[in-house]
């Protein structure tokens, strides 16, 4: 007889865990179905965030800027080194430590709090029931009250770089790589072409990122992305806009990648390996019988509502598989969200005030509307700006790259968006999205007393800056 339950979940990443959990903490029999093998050849929970992204990525994003600032930057503090190398064993075997620490904190998460743990591949039925394929090959159905679809997403693949064990990668073969290649090659300069070129750049390689599009980081707010591209190209990132690669050629243990330059011309490139990061698609694959009645659009993407509801009731869809960033923190909210709701839960999510963060050093974080979507929209609005070189914080730590922007309403004062490139730029960005949450306006933000000497008085100049009241900078006249 098929097992019931309240909630099945499909799916272990950040939308799919945590919506199970949640839903066990509200008193509801939960389980959650996931496919996913680690390295150890065992199922692990986490998805891709855990697995091969979110935290993967920013463990080894950590050990290379150490390496660098070891290398490039501890002279300024008196401190010399003699000798200095990187083990990238070691370094790819502390981040397969950290990742098995998570994936197995979520086992036992589950355990804490009642959830049932499914592995296996989880299809959704007809009459809300879910099959379970065992990795053995054996099937079982689930009954379930609710369906929650949290499978996530997958690394696009483009046919003029066809993946190549161990030259041409997507992002996971990326995470891998044990020794540093001289020359490498990244086909895109989105958000995980950037922090995954920046870890190997850090580490000796020479770097080439090359995108199709002729906007840097065409999401953020352009004063920000400019003065960004500008950082990197100092770091020795060598992004190349407007470049459409056409082809590649595995030449020995080489690769010749083609492509058309802003200017039309045929141009190409030789390098030791190639990373394919030119985004993420919904991972829908064996996911929905043809009578599940659940739909998606011709990308993949499964249709809801504001509040995740699929067109059959009682099946949800949340994370990555769904419209909006492809974030973690979306995904789980979004999990939340949906808990609560078949909990009879009022719930809501604000979809404008998702914070968005590249984990480069300095790292960019925005929060709200760029500059760019406020003047389309006629809205009135004000800005203020503070540079972190007039920080001493920033200063005392040698760290005094970029900038921290606040837009506001000309007339209600209202925050509008909070835009930062610079050091702990996710920290301050956070700050500035609960003020938002709040309905806070510039000057509430200057009113309030930073401790002192804080990277976040960056944040509370540049809130005194939009009515160019700020202290510790020359305040610019306002155009009447």
């Amino acid at each position: 007889m098929a097992q019931k339950f309240d909630v099945v979940v499909i799916g272990a990443g950040p939308a799919g865990y945590v919506a199970a959990i949640r839903a066990a903490q509200l008193g509801l029999k939960a389980a959650c179905i996931e496919k996913w093998i680690g390295k150890d050849g065992k199922v692990a929970l986490g998805g891709t965030c855990l697995n091969v992204g979110c935290i993967p990525s920013k463990a080894l994003l950590d050990s290379s800027h150490k390496y660098e600032e070891a290398k490039d930057h501890f002279n300024v503090h008196g401190i010399s080194l003699d000798n200095l190398n990187i083990d990238v064993p070691a370094m790819i075997k502390r981040k397969d430590q950290i990742v098995k620490n998570l994936t197995g904190g979520v086992a036992g998460l589950f355990k804490a709090n009642g959830v049932t743990a499914y592995e296996g591949a989880g299809k959704v039925l007809a009459g809300k029931q879910v099959e379970v394929t065992k990795h053995d090959g054996s099937v079982e159905l689930l009954n379930a009250e609710n369906i929650i679809i949290a499978t996530g997403s997958s690394p696009i693949e483009i046919p003029p770089t066809p993946l190549t064990e161990g030259l041409i990668v997507d992002s996971t073969g990326a995470l891998e790589f044990q020794d540093v290649p001289k020359r490498l090659g990244v086909i895109g300069a989105g958000v995980i072409g950037l922090e995954l070129g920046s870890v190997w750049s850090r580490l000796g390689a020479e770097v080439i990122v090359l995108e199709a599009m002729d906007t840097f980081l065409a999401a953020a707010d352009q004063q920000i992305a400019k003065e960004s591209a500008k950082i990197f190209k100092k770091q020795k990132l060598d992004i190349r806009l407007n470049c459409r690669v056409t082809g590649s050629e595995v030449r020995g243990n080489e690769v010749a990648v083609k492509y058309t330059d802003a200017k039309g011309e045929e141009c190409e490139e030789l390098f030791d390996k190639v990373i394919v990061a030119v985004g993420r698609r919904p991972y829908t694959e064996n996911l929905l019988a043809d009578d599940s009645g659940v739909k998606m659009d011709e990308r993949g993407f499964i249709f809801v509502d504001d509040q995740c509801r699929t067109e059959v009731p009682g099946i949800y869809a949340v994370g990555d598989v769904v419209r909006g960033p492809m974030l973690a923190h979306k995904g789980s909210e979004e999990g939340i969200m949906v808990a609560e709701l078949i909990a009879g839960q009022a719930a809501q999510m604000n979809y404008d005030l998702i914070p968005s963060v590249i984990y480069t050093h300095p790292e960019v974080a925005w929060v709200g509307k760029t500059e760019e979507e406020v003047k389309a929209s006629g809205e009135p609005y004000k800005v203020g700006a503070f540079p972190f070189a007039a920080s001493g914080r920033a200063m005392a730590a040698n760290d005094t790259a970029g900038t921290v922007k606040v837009i506001a309403h000309e007339k209600t004062d209202r925050i509008l968006g909070v835009h930062v490139v610079g050091p702990s730029a996710a920290e301050l960005v956070q700050q500035g999205a609960i003020a938002m949450e709040f309905g806070s306006s510039s000057e509430d933000l200057g009113l309030t007393v930073f401790s002192h000497p804080t990277l976040s008085e960056a944040l509370h100049e540049a809130a005194l800056a939009v009515d160019g009241h700020a202290i510790h900078i020359a305040n610019k006249k306002r155009r009447k």
